[in-house]
């Protein structure tokens, strides 16, 4: 069973919980209710990060995890997981936002269920049209903004 100094240590940690969780009137101790409905999608989907960590998973599968967080927030979230903390756990992290797996060691591309490339982001930046599009489109949006 993991201590609240556990708990907090990992929310600190880059997962951006920390903070937001002080600013509720009883911090550590609010009552969230039932599915979390006290809290925002993206304050949800950290809160859920951090607790699946605190188990120290050999393998964690993180499902499109950081979609309700803005990309500052996915770019912390994605720092902290690749800190030497948790090194020695493996990702799996299925992501339609190409940021939130650029760095990641393998990307499989899957398309109407069926494998159609695995790479790193350049080498599918390269070699993947269905890689390249996306990242286009994505990439488009941001330099928009």
């Amino acid at each position: 069973m993991s201590t609240r100094a556990q708990l907090q240590q990992v929310l600190v940690k880059g997962h951006q919980a920390h903070d937001f969780i002080m600013e509720k009137e009883h911090g550590y101790d609010e009552e969230v209710g039932q599915g979390g409905n006290t809290v925002s999608g993206g304050q949800r989907q950290r809160i859920c990060i951090a607790r699946a960590l605190l188990k120290r998973p050999k393998i964690l599968i993180l499902d499109d995890s950081t979609s309700a967080v803005d990309t500052e927030t996915d770019s912390k979230i994605k720092a902290a997981l690749r800190s030497d903390e948790f090194a020695n756990i493996t990702k799996i992290i299925i992501a339609q936002r190409i940021s939130s797996i650029m760095d990641a060691d393998r990307i499989i591309v899957i398309d109407d269920g069926k494998l159609d490339g695995i790479g790193t982001h350049d080498e599918l930046r390269k070699n993947n049209e269905i890689y390249k599009e996306i990242y286009t489109s994505q990439m488009e949006g941001v330099l928009a903004q």
